[in-house]
């Protein structure tokens, strides 16, 4: 069963910058793209680094500011005064990126992007090129597919495909991204299945389970076994 990933939302058409692009040209690029951050490249398209807004305003941060408050600045504190003193990306850039592939599941991505408390991933082809960019907004976009789509995707899948009910067993409904199944199997393996791989599909926001079973397989003692009507 196939999930969405990273290749099916990003961005393909991405506006980079090398290291020697100064500072003034990549506040451009990123109000006149309306992006917040823009990858740093070398010649074969291989991601150096990234720069964001946050790398640029430092230089804004630091304008003005009392020598004096210098003497006992922390290591953190050093390294942004070095930024905004920085006129080439190259300085700028904060390095190594934190980037994805675009054969990475779209969970993996926010996962990544969670643990590393970034707003968007460079994706790499397998040579380490720029492919695309992912945010946090192209994530999102696989909860806009449609809940006919969803339950299409329930029903040839999960359903037909990998545990092969028949028609009529299962029901599938769909409202709003949320999955509700309903119907009768023989196994109670199945039916907890049923509702792992339903919960897996691209665009499910939650799964309600409510097909019982004929015998409960999951248990090893025969005298546990207690169907449910």
């Amino acid at each position: 069963m196939r999930t969405w990933q990273v290749g099916d939302v990003m961005t393909q058409e991405v506006e980079t910058v090398t290291v020697e692009t100064p500072y003034r040209e990549i506040v451009d690029v990123l109000l006149r793209r309306g992006v917040s951050a823009v990858p740093v490249i070398d010649g074969f398209r291989r991601v150096l680094g990234v720069v964001s807004e946050a790398d640029l305003l430092h230089r804004v941060e630091c304008a003005g500011e009392p020598v004096h408050r210098r003497v006992f600045e922390s290591r953190r504190r050093r390294g942004a005064r070095a930024k905004g003193a920085a006129l080439l990306a190259g300085d700028l850039m904060t390095a190594p990126a934190v980037s994805t592939y675009a054969e990475t599941p779209l969970s993996g991505a926010a996962r990544l992007m969670d643990h590393e408390q970034v707003k968007r991933l460079p994706v790499l082809d397998d040579l380490g090129r720029l492919v695309g960019i992912v945010s946090r907004g192209d994530l999102l976009r696989v909860h806009l597919r449609s809940d006919a789509a969803i339950r299409e995707d329930v029903v040839q899948e999960v359903l037909r495909r990998v545990l092969a009910v028949r028609d009529g067993l299962v029901t599938v409904e769909v409202r709003h991204g949320d999955v509700t199944l309903a119907g009768r199997l023989d196994r109670r393996s199945a039916v907890d299945l049923a509702g792992r791989l339903a919960g897996q599909v691209s665009g499910v926001v939650r799964v309600i389970n409510a097909i019982t079973y004929e015998a409960d397989d999951t248990v090893t003692d025969p005298a546990q076994v207690m169907p449910v009507a």
